[in-house]
C-alpha cells in the first residue's frame, strides 16, 4: 500500500501536492507517500511567494519553515564559515543553546556529523569526501542513518526523530549529478514538510558544491504521513478553513497549478 504523489518541479509544489493528497485520505493520513522534487533548491528561498505565504501562516503558530529547514542544514552557518569550519562552529556554539537532552537535540544536523564510532566522528564529511575522492569507484554507497535504537527505542509513542534515513546516490555524467532519497517514519505535512524539503535541498546543495556535482533530483518516502493542524504554544489550533484558505493562496501564487 503506497501513496504517490505526482512529482513536482520544486519544494512549494511538491509540499502543496502532498498536502492535497493526503489531506482527502481517509482521516486525513496516509502510509508510504512518495514524493519526487525535480529541483529541491528551486524557489526555496523566503524571498519566495509562496514559501513566505507558509512561513507567515506557521509564524502565527509559532514554527518557521527557517526553523524546520535549519534541523536539516544550517546554511547560514555554512555561507558564514565554509567547510570544515562549519561543523565546529555549530558544535560549539549553536549545539549548547539548542541541545535538549544527551539523546535528541532536536537537529538532525547533529546525528549526521557527530556518531559515535563514525569513520572520523562526522558521517556526514566522511560522505562528501569519499564522492570527490578518485579512488572510490562505487558510487551508490553513501548512506547516512539518523535513527539510533540506543538513542531512539522507549515506549512514548511521541517525539523523538522522524527522519530516519539518507540515500545519496551519484548519476553518470561530467560531472556526476547528486540525487538524495530520504525516509521518515512520521511526518506533519503542514508543520513540518515545507521545510524539511527546503532543508533536504540545502542539504544537497552544500553535498554538491563540496564534491563538485551537479543537483539532481530529491525523493522522499513518509512511511506515516498526517495533515496536522498545528497549535500554537499562546493556545489554539489551526481550523481546516484556515488551512484551506491557505491552500488556496498557494494555488493562486503557483506559476501553474497542478
Amino acid at each position: 500500500m503506497y501513496l504517490a504523489i505526482p512529482p513536482q518541479p520544486d519544494c512549494v509544489r511538491t509540499w502543496r501536492e502532498a498536502v492535497r493528497c493526503v489531506d482527502s485520505e481517509p482521516g486525513h493520513e496516509a502510509h508510504n507517500v512518495l514524493m519526487s522534487v525535480d529541483d529541491p533548491t528551486a524557489g526555496a528561498k523566503l524571498s519566495d511567494a509562496s514559501v513566505n505565504a507558509v512561513n507567515e501562516f506557521l509564524l502565527r503558530h509559532d514554527k518557521s519553515v527557517r526553523t524546520i529547514a535549519n534541523t536539516i542544514f544550517p546554511e547560514a552557518l555554512y555561507h558564514r564559515y565554509g567547510a570544515p569550519e562549519f561543523f565546529d562552529r555549530f558544535r560549539d556554539r549553536v549545539l549548547p543553546t539548542v541541545r535538549r537532552n544527551e539523546r535528541w537535540s532536536g537537529y538532525y544536523f547533529e546525528r549526521m556529523v557527530d556518531w559515535p564510532g563514525a569513520p572520523a566522528g562526522n558521517p556526514l564529511w566522511d560522505v562528501v569526501t569519499r564522492m570527490r575522492d578518485p579512488a572510490v569507484r562505487a558510487r551508490n554507497k553513501f548512506e547516512l542513518a539518523l535513527f539510533d535504537p540506543a538513542r531512539d527505542v522507549d515506549r512514548s509513542p511521541y517525539g523523538g526523530q522522524c527522519l530516519s534515513f539518507l540515500s545519496f546516490k551519484l548519476l553518470a555524467g561530467n560531472p556526476e549529478t547528486l540525487t538524495l532519497t530520504a525516509i521518515y517514519r512520521n511526518h506533519y505535512y503542514v508543520e513540518k514538510l515545507l521545510g524539511n524539503l527546503i532543508g533536504l535541498g540545502q542539504l544537497m546543495s552544500f553535498v554538491a558544491t563540496e564534491a563538485g556535482l551537479n543537483i539532481g533530483s530529491l525523493t522522499v518516502l513518509s512511511s506515516h504521513a498526517t495533515i496536522d493542524l498545528p497549535r500554537s504554544t499562546c493556545g489554539g489550533t489551526t481550523t481546516r478553513g484556515e488551512l484551506r484558505a491557505l491552500l488556496d493562496e498557494i494555488d493562486g501564487l503557483s506559476p501553474t497549478n497542478t
